[in-house]
């Protein structure tokens, strides 16, 4: 009989929290919650474009999308999902199916845990 394993995809995720406070310090509270919120906003929706441009297999727009990802996580100092995306963009390049699957959803199970870290940091629900 086949014993069958469960395997537990539990990454670490990493924060910068320091680019957080450059923001607040730069931009005041009031408006470092406009921009975080706004750039929250927009990985979900790029999270979203990326999944659609794998689905109809469209490099060109996964790349792009992929940097714009990197683009918006560095501005609020989501490291894992940047060294993801990154490792994503390997994937698409090297024009491996298999893996850019894996690390796609790799790459959502960082995104739903590193916006949902930025905003508890932030206080930014409320």
């Amino acid at each position: 009989m086949a014993q069958v394993s469960r395997l537990r995809c539990d990454e670490a995720m990493a924060l910068d929290p320091a680019r957080l406070v450059v923001l607040y310090a730069e931009l005041g509270q009031d408006a470092a919650e406009r921009v975080i919120s706004a750039a929250m906003e927009d990985l979900a929706g790029h999270l979203n474009m990326l999944e659609d441009a794998a689905t109809i297999g469209h490099r060109t727009r996964l790349r792009r999308t992929i940097a714009e990802i990197c683009v918006l996580a560095e501005q609020v100092g989501l490291t894992s999902m940047v060294r993801v995306a990154r490792h994503l963009a390997q994937c698409v390049e090297q024009d491996d199916p298999i893996a850019q699957s894996a690390v796609m959803a790799r790459l959502g199970r960082i995104a739903e845990r590193s916006l949902t870290e930025v905003w508890d940091l932030g206080d930014l629900s409320s």
